[in-house]
């Protein structure tokens, strides 16, 4: 099975944003998927499909997304705003108390793409009723992959660290039964490319579309230093036992020669 994890293209309804054009980035993503994986079973987009939440901006991007020639599935970031994506997408799964999550059924397991997005703050936040809904779909004995925008834990960049999931704890023991069963976790939000292991279980991270956050590990927690590193999107690959998450440089114009 393969799917790709697409994450934070932060579009905006027009100009340029901190000199990019992210709808310019997003539809180069989109073109190299269908060209070079067009395979793919799907697509998840971890949150931050938009910079501002507003709906010139969700009609921008549902313009390039829906170029996919495989379905995609959404998820809301920080700078999202669930009624005007609502607008643009009023078919998006939401659950019984109006949050954007869903529980998407594999032949590998179950997805569970959670709403980490709080209201005011563009940290994150997984509030009771959203705990609640996370502890009946991991009643399933399947295993489980989690998508969320925020990680609920510290990456060593100290402004990504303070607007992290801010309910990691109270997240962490509804999940904590499950381990065995949680494949991965994947997540967005700190614009880089990190892997890693949280209490058991492994995760990835993709650089965003428009913009990076740098890895400056001594800037203060009040400044989020950026840069342009090249925008990726993962490639999964998903087998019986193995979950296989290359990073694809898809803006990448070196030339390819046999070795």
């Amino acid at each position: 099975m393969k799917f790709i994890h697409l994450t934070d293209p932060h579009v905006i309804g027009e100009g340029l944003l901190y000199g990019q054009d992210p709808a310019e980035r997003l539809a180069r993503a989109v073109a190299s998927i269908n060209a070079e994986h067009g395979d793919a079973d799907f697509v998840i987009v971890t949150g931050d499909m938009t910079h501002w939440g507003d709906g010139h901006a969700y009609a921008r991007f549902s313009d390039e997304i829906r170029q996919l020639t495989m379905p995609v599935h959404l998820m809301i970031g920080n700078h999202d705003d669930t009624p005007s994506l609502m607008q643009t997408f009023p078919d998006v799964p939401r659950d019984e108390n109006g949050f954007v999550q869903t529980a998407i059924e594999t032949p590998h397991g179950r997805f569970l793409l959670l709403d980490t997005k709080a209201r005011g703050t563009h940290a994150g936040a997984y509030c009771a009723a959203r705990l609640t809904w996370l502890a009946q779909q991991l009643e399933t004995p399947d295993p489980v992959f989690v998508f969320m925008h925020h990680p609920p834990f510290a990456v060593g960049i100290k402004a990504m660290d303070a607007i992290m999931m801010q309910d990691a704890e109270p997240f962490y023991e509804v999940i904590a039964p499950h381990k065995a069963r949680i494949r991965h976790l994947f997540f967005g939000h700190v614009h880089r490319a990190i892997w890693g292991n949280w209490c058991g279980i492994s995760y990835s991270c993709m650089r965003g579309l428009n913009h990076q956050v740098a890895l400056d590990l001594d800037a203060p927690a009040d400044r989020i230093q950026g840069n342009f590193e090249p925008p990726a999107y993962g490639v999964v690959l998903l087998g019986n036992d193995q979950v296989t998450v290359h990073l694809h440089d898809f803006a990448d114009a070196s030339q390819s020669f046999a070795l």
